[in-house]
């Protein structure tokens, strides 16, 4: 009598063969790469780049000449021409603040009777502070 599952010496049809999942310890170590969509502007932007969506949002820029400290019963006394002492010199770079990001310093000049600053130093994110901080 002939086993079922071993083929005879004129059988012509191929055993099946079984298939198994790799084995958990097969597995590579190497993540796959994981694909993400495209955040490309499409057309209806006409061609414009991301950042100029942003370029009507208001800031708030704030050019600090100085600071000092003083009492409350000084500060009451101040009158019309009184004048208070800073801790910078004439002549020391401002500070500039954007949205109490501390982003710039600058010098102050005067051009046609207006007050303006000329950016000397753009800050990197390493040295920033807030003017809450440096008080």
């Amino acid at each position: 009598m002939a086993d079922a599952n071993i083929p005879q010496q004129g059988d012509s049809t191929p055993e099946p063969q079984a298939t198994r999942p790799p084995a958990a310890s097969a597995r590579s170590d190497t993540p796959e790469a994981l694909s993400l969509p495209s955040f490309d502007l499409t057309g209806d932007q006409g061609g414009a780049s991301p950042i100029s969506l942003l370029s009507d949002v208001n800031l708030n820029v704030t050019i600090e000449l100085g600071r000092t400290r003083m009492f409350v019963e000084d500060v009451l006394r101040l009158s019309e021409g009184a004048v208070v002492e800073l801790d910078k010199l004439a002549g020391d770079p401002v500070d500039v603040y954007v949205n109490d990001r501390h982003v710039a310093r600058g010098e102050v000049l005067v051009l046609n009777d207006n007050f303006c600053v000329r950016i000397n130093e753009i800050l990197s994110t390493a040295t920033e502070s807030t003017p809450a901080a440096a008080a």
